[in-house]
């Protein structure tokens, strides 16, 4: 019995009339293709049946159309948002999205720049500060096209994308101490992670500015340790009447624990978190933040990307992302606490 006829892309060519190019932008989402013309490619792809084989495409051309994209945890809120613009971006461009989480494991790490690698992917986006800068040079002795977060600068085959933490942080302190606010604290985030040696640098040096003095308490960034980093804070001979936190994870464990030893945020203590995640919005009360413009941060980091993929040069660019404050109902005037 003869086997079926396995159709090809030039066979849907054929019988819509057009290039084969056409019908592989069709087929990749691309937007530079006629309406009519798309809709009569898409139904012949459908009453044909036709499916690309991309294990074949990936041998002729040495490459795959899969962008990585490495987090640090699919859990966390911060990224839902960030996926969503690089996935679309991506997709405007032709590209599919391949997206692993390192979970802050060395080994699973590793494991995800060898899939990376093994894919063929031409390109990663890295929007994790703890992983090792040098991955890069590895990635580029392999091909491999990058961009980081809070890294450092760019070189061959490597971009970087540097938050500017200095401007949102220093918005925060300068408001709460126009709320009169003297007693500062810091819930930071594992300080091995540049994007937090960044941010507690950044709140450091505008409280110094003012002539105050910063308590810092390193947390998890979860909303566990924020609950016993405030908890602790709260023993102080001194307790701090503004908590700036190393995210809104953080910063909503806080107020938990603020609430559980009888104190309300803001008549008792403000809180500031970071990042301006959905849920900061619906805590209560509404949290303080200081955003970081995810949507915008993952479409950045496809067009870093884009741009090195089609420069013969092949070297990347630095950008810098400004942070901003975002005033809700977490953070009032400030109340003594304690001895003064």
């Amino acid at each position: 019995m003869p086997k079926p006829t396995k159709t090809t892309m030039k066979d849907v060519a054929r019988r819509c009339g057009v290039a084969e190019s056409t019908v592989s932008r069709v087929l990749s989402g691309t937007k530079y293709v006629e309406p009519a013309t798309r809709a009569r490619v898409e139904q012949a792809v459908r009453e044909m049946n036709f499916h690309r084989d991309s294990h074949a495409r990936r041998l002729a051309r040495g490459r795959s159309d899969f962008l990585g994209l490495v987090i640090s945890n699919i859990e966390n809120p911060f990224y839902p948002g960030l996926i969503k613009s690089f996935e679309t971006a991506a997709l405007a461009q032709g590209y599919e999205v391949l997206l692993c989480s390192t979970n802050y494991d060395s080994a699973r790490t590793a494991h995800v720049f060898r899939r990376m690698i093994e894919n063929k992917s031409p390109g990663v986006a890295v929007m994790t500060s703890q992983v090792d800068p040098a991955m890069a040079r590895h990635l580029a002795e392999h091909g491999i096209a990058s961009v980081f977060l809070d890294s450092e600068g760019p070189g061959p085959r490597k971009g970087n994308i540097r938050l500017d933490y200095a401007q949102g942080a220093g918005e925060a302190v300068r408001y709460l101490h126009t709320l009169n606010h003297r007693r500062f604290a810091l819930i930071a985030g594992p300080q091995e992670r540049a994007s937090h040696s960044s941010y507690r640098t950044a709140v450091e040096l505008e409280l110094k500015k003012l002539g105050l003095k910063l308590h810092v308490v390193e947390g998890n960034n979860d909303a566990e340790s924020g609950a016993e980093a405030a908890a602790r804070l709260l023993t102080l001979a001194q307790p701090p009447t503004a908590v700036l936190c190393s995210n809104d994870l953080t910063a909503l464990g806080a107020m938990r624990s603020f609430a559980k030893c009888g104190l309300t945020v803001p008549k008792d203590i403000s809180v500031v978190g970071a990042d301006d995640v959905p849920l900061a919005a619906l805590s209560h009360p509404p949290l303080t933040t200081v955003r970081i413009p995810r949507e915008q941060l993952g479409k950045l980091a496809l067009e870093i990307l884009h741009a090195m993929l089609g420069s013969p040069r092949r070297t990347g660019t630095e950008f810098r992302l400004a942070t901003d404050l975002v005033i809700r109902e977490s953070t009032g005037p400030a109340r003594a606490l304690g001895k003064t």
